[in-house]
């Protein structure tokens, strides 16, 4: 005992070193992936967006799309909750989601042969190569004028500091595990290397047979994916514990068979407060893991199996072993679970029950906080709201012009309820637009983002005069005021005028599409003179004695408000040329 504290006293700081680096490497690693995951995002949001649209086609294109998608963002987890939130929000439906849900379990592959790339040695070691790809991608990001020059930048430097994190955490582990430290020029017992292995051995874990162990290694790596929500930094673990020879690859596969169920806690837990189809897809992910694990565990459990396997994938490096491993087994569980779609839909329905919505909110009419970290589907998801928002300032604008023309004010507590709803979600989209501002934004979402501030201004505020237009219908019926056939003509025509006009300006928006343009001008310039004609109408009506001056008081605020109603539509229509495609 006085031995090994004497050691433990002297080498203490070497040892302690070993450690830090050690977790600086897994820290190293888990930032490289994300700043990796979420440039590549940036870069190719639109591309995502098309390959999501594409996997709705049929099951395999959803595993390509699901692989795909995986590959870039190099996270199954970001894959799986972004998924989840499509699903929530109504772009995706739960069949749907099945396929893109397994071919994010491939694509989360990528991972691993990384970190198998970046164990490989040779004269110029390859982590090397991509610590000065690091170096170069921090100058373009700090250099770089143009967006897409600065995301390439960030790219290059998360990959690099993946290799770089990768071999801190090998060579720690090769420091911290070493059978043979030196003591006074004297190669001595390590005793923390000594210490660990007789853990493992304690345990089961260390015995060339396997037996109960398994279970514990598949919880092991299960819990430790959960705690850290990567199974990425787990695998690369793993990877560098078996290229210490800490443990052996059969013990290595088990522990990758618990990272695929440990990987669900983060799609779970964003499934919390979902929609009932939303939290079914997590449960579907769960299920589709946890069945996969078990499938393997049975025949990987008979020792003539697994050496069997490891005999097959012997004359490779164990890290590049492992990286195989883990994309076969996903890629089989995928192939054995693919046909089965339906099964694990009923599933989910038998575990998840329906329950009605919460104030009668249907799926997919409201924004899901779990794309924000999406940001480019985040930005079409608030782009759907805002034209749901518009749609009911509009329809609150066509009822309250219906109450004046007609003096039927029966239909106030729906104009009321209406504009409560339009206020909320002006509230609702802003509070959203604030927390996604907070994310990494293209240079297009960023304007995209601003111009949607404005939007909802405008829209508010076409609500609000709808509301000025209620107020002088009460007047109107108070005082049992009524307009002339010719005035009657004129508002309508004003009116005619203003449909046509939030007709091409929806399109525009929707579509991001400036060829309407040119007809918005035009009906918008129709609004403007009608204004001008209806004021001078009223006058000569009024010198005519053809009209009361509290009518045409109320004549005259009205076409001013509608054509303000036509001004805040323009703007909506201008807001859209920051960022959309140039006519050509």
């Amino acid at each position: 005992m006085s031995e090994l504290l004497a050691l433990t006293i002297a080498d203490g700081l070497t040892i302690a070193n070993n450690f830090l680096l050690l977790l600086g490497g897994i820290a190293a690693f888990i930032v490289g992936m994300n700043m990796m995951g979420n440039n590549l995002e940036k870069a190719a949001g639109r591309h995502m967006r098309r390959l999501m649209a594409k996997a709705t086609k049929n099951r395999f294109r959803g595993v390509g799309t699901g692989a795909a998608v995986t590959a870039i963002v190099t996270s199954s987890s970001a894959t799986t909750v972004m998924i989840v939130g499509f699903v929530n929000v109504g772009l995706m439906t739960l069949t749907q989601a099945v396929p893109v849900i397994m071919g994010a379990n491939i694509g989360t592959t990528i991972t691993a042969f990384i970190t198998a790339i970046s164990t490989t040695g040779g004269e110029l070691e390859i982590t090397s190569i991509f610590a000065c790809l690091a170096f170069v991608g921090v100058l373009m990001n700090m250099l770089g004028k143009r967006d897409i020059v600065k995301q390439v930048g960030m790219i290059l430097a998360g990959l690099g500091l993946i290799f770089i994190g990768m071999n801190t955490m090998s060579t720690s582990m090769g420091g911290l595990m070493a059978e043979k430290i030196i003591k006074d020029g004297v190669a001595v017992d390590n005793p923390i290397a000594g210490a660990v292995k007789d853990m493992f051995t304690a345990i089961g874990l260390g015995k060339s047979t396997l037996s109960w162990e398994i279970p514990v290694l598949f919880v092991l790596g299960a819990l430790l994916t959960g705690l850290v929500q990567s199974s990425a930094a787990i695998t690369a673990i793993a990877i560098s514990l078996a290229s210490s020879g800490l443990i052996t690859l059969q013990m290595a596969m088990f522990i990758i068979l618990g990272t695929n169920v440990g990987t669900c806690v983060t799609a779970l837990l964003s499934s919390l407060g979902t929609s009932v189809n939303a939290r079914r897809t997590a449960f579907v992910h769960f299920s589709f893991n946890l069945i996969g694990g078990i499938i393997f565990i049975i025949p990987l459990s008979i020792p003539a199996v697994s050496g069997a396997i490891v005999n097959v994938l012997s004359p490779l490096d164990i890290s590049w072993q492992i990286a195989i491993f883990h994309m076969v087994f996903n890629i089989l569980t995928t192939a054995i679970l693919l046909p089965f779609e339906n099964v694990l839909v009923k599933l989910a329905e038998l575990v998840v029950h329906d329950k009605k919505h919460a104030e009668g909110v249907e799926d997919g009419e409201t924004l899901d906080y779990r794309l924000l970290k999406t940001p480019a589907i985040a930005i079409g998801q608030a782009r759907k709201q805002i034209i749901k928002m518009g749609k009911d300032a509009f329809a609150n604008y066509k009822l309250s012009l219906e109450m004046l023309l007609s003096g039927d004010l029966t239909h106030i507590e729906e104009f009321a309820a209406r504009e409560k709803t339009i206020n909320e979600t002006n509230h609702y989209i802003n509070s959203f637009l604030v927390k996604l501002s907070l994310e990494p934004l293209s240079g297009t979402d960023e304007k995209k983002l601003s111009s949607f501030y404005h939007v909802t201004s405008d829209i508010e505020r076409i609500g609000d005069y709808a509301e000025n237009m209620v107020e002088y219908a009460q007047v109107a019926v108070k005082d049992k005021i009524t307009f002339s056939d010719h005035a009657l003509e004129e508002i309508r025509e004003m009116d005619l005028h203003l449909t046509e006009l939030y007709k091409y300006v929806e399109m525009t928006f929707e579509k991001i599409n400036l060829s309407y343009l040119d007809k918005i001008t035009e009906e918008e310039h129709a609004t403007d003179r009608l204004n001008e004609q209806m004021q001078q109408s009223h006058l000569r009506r009024l010198n005519e004695n053809r009209c009361t001056p509290e009518a045409g008081a109320i004549f005259l605020q009205l076409a001013i408000t509608m054509e303000r109603i036509g001004d805040h539509m323009k703007n909506i229509s201008n807001s859209v040329k920051d960022y959309a495609p140039k006519v050509r």
